[in-house]
């Protein structure tokens, strides 16, 4: 089973920047695509980004240009850089890994707790 630690949330003011880190321990074979979603109120959680393990990268248009993810495979690490955020962008933030724990298995999925990003002056 994996788990996900997440970090970084907090209150910004529009214009500022966040970085939100995710580290996952446990047992597993490999991590595939590590990535991140938000969930604002009243709203369905959404794709912010995605990497891949050969380091491919997929944006939501809303973010592209101001938010870049990375990887750590060291670290079973993934972050997202968010840069320029405006009050829009103000979500719970969700670290997902796909993961397997077998070479022949399928690969399954889990998510971290959460942690808020709030923009706002």
């Amino acid at each position: 089973q994996v788990q996900l630690v997440e970090s970084g949330g907090g209150l910004v003011q529009p214009g500022g920047s966040l970085r939100l880190s995710c580290a996952a321990s446990g047992r597993f074979y490999d991590i595939n695509t590590m990535a991140w979603y938000r969930q604002a109120p009243g709203k369905q959680r959404e794709l912010v980004a995605s990497i891949t393990s050969g380091s491919s990268t997929n944006f939501a248009d809303s973010v592209k240009g101001r938010f870049s993810i990375s990887r750590d495979n060291a670290k079973n690490s993934v972050y997202l850089q968010m840069n320029s955020l405006k009050s829009e962008d103000t979500a719970v933030y969700y670290c997902n890994v796909e993961w397997r724990i077998g070479p022949s298995l399928d690969y399954v999925h889990t998510w971290g707790q959460g942690t808020q990003v709030t923009v706002s002056s």
